[in-house]
């Protein structure tokens, strides 16, 4: 498999693990709506294969996300980067950097007694990633919302602390390869390793269902959870997404005749 073929493949998963509510596909690029935070399940993305010209789905992006009252985000990964250039020209600016780990599985890891393994995510769970994340309520359903709309085999770990869940995460298989999503740990169990044991047991899980190796896209700037995932055995693979939106939305409002914004 060449790395251009990995690194589709991972983003095709990645993709699958925080599937968009509602989707429009046009000349080979996505477009994705959720609401919410969730900022690969609200922007759009390049697909593999023939695509239309940049400046169109610019075009289209910034009409689509003008017709449901959301700000235009655009995902730039570098094996599909074309749009960098446009994006510039019409005033977008970088909103954030995410990079893509690969790790492949190979020794088997057993399960911890202290991480619960569940098919669907259960009320405690969601009370984790409800006090890391900060949501407001709206954002909170629209997070629960894409978590159950993912379509793929998929496991949902809590590993527990002094009675209570402490850190969680979600793993989706397909193909022989586990995306890793959703870790989070409550700040008052931090620095206990909680993490790591719950990645071990979604790890183990997902051997079990035949993954031979493992992926995730974390935050650049988000350098304890990349210290946690290269201390797991995971490496870069050159998938650097850059998310874009616009640095203000007047431009927007003018290109597309919409006239004042209220």
């Amino acid at each position: 498999m060449s790395a251009d073929d990995l690194q589709w493949r991972v983003e095709a998963l990645c993709t699958a693990a925080r599937p968009a509510l509602h989707r429009e596909i046009a000349e080979g690029w996505a477009m994705g709506r959720s609401g919410g935070r969730m900022r690969q399940a609200n922007c759009v993305n390049p697909l593999r294969g023939p695509r239309g010209e940049p400046a169109a789905a610019i075009g289209r992006g910034e009409t689509f996300y003008a017709a449901c009252g959301q700000t235009p985000l655009f995902r730039v990964p570098t094996i599909a980067a074309e749009m960098d250039a446009g994006l510039d020209r019409l005033g977008y600016g970088v909103e954030g950097h995410t990079t893509t780990l690969f790790k492949p599985l190979d020794l088997p890891v057993a399960k911890d007694a202290g991480t619960v393994l569940c098919a669907e995510p259960r009320d405690d769970w969601f009370g984790v990633r409800r006090r890391t994340s900060g949501d407001a309520p709206a954002d909170h359903a629209a997070y629960r919302r894409m978590v159950g709309s993912v379509a793929l085999p998929k496991i949902f770990a809590a590993t527990y602390a002094d009675g209570t869940a402490a850190s969680i995460a979600y793993g989706v298989v397909a193909d022989g390869l586990l995306a890793v999503e959703g870790v989070a740990t409550d700040a008052v169990f931090r620095g206990r390793g909680l993490a790591r044991r719950t990645m071990r047991t979604l790890i183990g899980w997902a051997q079990g269902a035949g993954a031979k190796a493992a992926c995730l896209q974390v935050q650049m700037d988000n350098a304890p959870a990349r210290s946690l995932y290269a201390s797991l055995g995971f490496e870069e693979i050159g998938v650097r997404p850059r998310y874009y939106q616009p640095d203000g939305i007047d431009a927007i409002v003018m290109r597309l005749g919409m006239g004042e914004r209220r």
